[in-house]
């Protein structure tokens, strides 16, 4: 098949097997041409792994620190005639291929990881594979959670808390700048929202290994949360997202100190903005994105998943030194971001952005090419004018 890019909203339809494993590869180079990191993990466990930051890491922690890993996400594969798999399945399929080069093991399930029954599986292959695992990383993004106990669905929502919220945003499909008002949560919302993306399976995940002894003495558990700039402050720390957030960074707190026991730790990690399928379908962080990767990418400090991750490893969470934290006991690997004299810049261009203007005071084009990247387009040396295979096999599922 010769796959083009079919984009319908904030998401692509379509993926490029080829494109995808060259972006896989290009994250791989990167770790690969900077020092090892020599305190790492060796045995590593990541829920959400098929893109994005949980993509990262698990290239990190393989290519990085020559750790052994299991990877958890639920991706689509290819039905072998007319739709491509999902990108982040041919992420994976990329990356196992890349492992087994290097003779490192890597195992995937795919599959519900809220559920009891992928715990179970991958307690099983834990147990079997490598006795125990010396890190976790949570950085799962879903829009809805089955609840194993209680089977109740919930989904995510994104609304403020109190008043509604009206702010600018952009139309990419105009390509205009647009005005967003969305209504107030309703208690439902706000619960339902914490039952998806707040702490709790982090827990349950946390919770399984350790009852069955698969967690080592020291073992180290990450996840992923944002704080990010005033102007998205009402919908996203101060909103439905936000209150998930915050019960995700308490959870931290209460498995620190479940795992200070057996001399290990729990951190969340307060990463940087960046495009990734999850933050593209939220309303004005686009458009702070485009004008944020503009002022970074002038000053020579914008990163991508890939470059947050080692940095977090290789400059926090393995130097041999007590982990740096804020006063909410956060890492804060966003600290370039919300550097003052890059937030300065960019609320003064977000009360200049317009229609008009919107071309030449973002990186809008730059917005494009990252988002069409997490789909294996636009990749150079790739020819896509070729036709290629899409149905292709995840060699480690069970």
């Amino acid at each position: 098949m010769i796959v083009q890019p079919k984009i319908r909203g904030y998401i692509c339809t379509t993926a490029h097997p080829v494109g995808c494993a060259k972006h896989v590869q290009q994250q791989i180079d990167y770790v690969v041409s900077h020092a090892p990191i020599a305190n790492g993990p060796k045995r590593v466990l990541v829920v959400g792994a098929s893109t994005g930051f949980g993509l990262a890491s698990r290239i990190v922690t393989a290519f990085g620190c020559q750790a052994a890993t299991i990877g958890v996400f639920f991706e689509k594969q290819s039905d072998g005639a007319r739709r491509t798999a999902t990108a982040g399945w041919y992420n994976c399929v990329a990356f196992e291929n890349a492992a087994k080069k290097q003779g490192l093991y890597s195992r995937s399930f795919n599959g519900d990881a809220f559920s009891d029954e992928m715990k179970q599986q991958v307690a099983e292959a834990i147990r079997k594979d490598l006795g125990t695992v010396d890190m976790v990383i949570y950085s799962l993004a879903s829009p809805r959670r089955l609840h194993p106990k209680t089977g109740k669905l919930c989904k995510s929502t994104l609304k403020p808390l109190g008043d509604p919220y009206t702010n600018k945003s952009i139309d990419f499909d105009t390509e205009s700048i647009i005005s967003v008002t969305l209504p107030s949560a309703t208690k439902d919302d706000v619960d339902q929202t914490v039952e998806v993306m707040g702490g709790e399976d982090w827990q349950m995940w946390i919770d399984k290994l350790s009852a069955e002894g698969l967690l080592a003495d020291g073992a180290v558990t990450v996840a992923y949360s944002y704080v990010g700039p005033d102007v998205t402050t009402p919908v996203y720390r101060n909103g439905t997202i936000g209150a998930a957030k915050d019960h995700l960074e308490a959870t931290a707190k209460a498995l620190d100190q479940q795992l200070k026991k057996t001399g290990g730790r729990a951190f969340v990690s307060v990463n940087k903005a960046l495009v990734t399928q999850s933050s593209s379908a939220i309303p004005f962080i686009p458009l702070y994105f485009i004008l944020l990767m503009k002022v970074m990418k002038e000053k020579g400090i914008h990163e991508d998943c890939i470059e947050q991750i080692y940095r977090l490893f290789s400059e926090r969470l393995f130097t041999g030194k007590d982990v740096p934290v804020d006063a909410e006991g956060r890492i804060r690997i966003d600290d370039l971001e919300m550097r003052d004299d890059v937030q300065a810049e960019v609320k003064k261009m977000w009360a200049e952005v317009s229609s008009e203007n919107v071309k030449d005071v973002s990186d809008l084009e730059g917005y494009r090419e990252n988002f069409l990247r997490l789909f294996g387009f636009g990749l150079p040396g790739v020819d896509y004018s070729a036709d290629v295979t899409i149905d292709l096999p995840l060699p480690s599922l069970p």
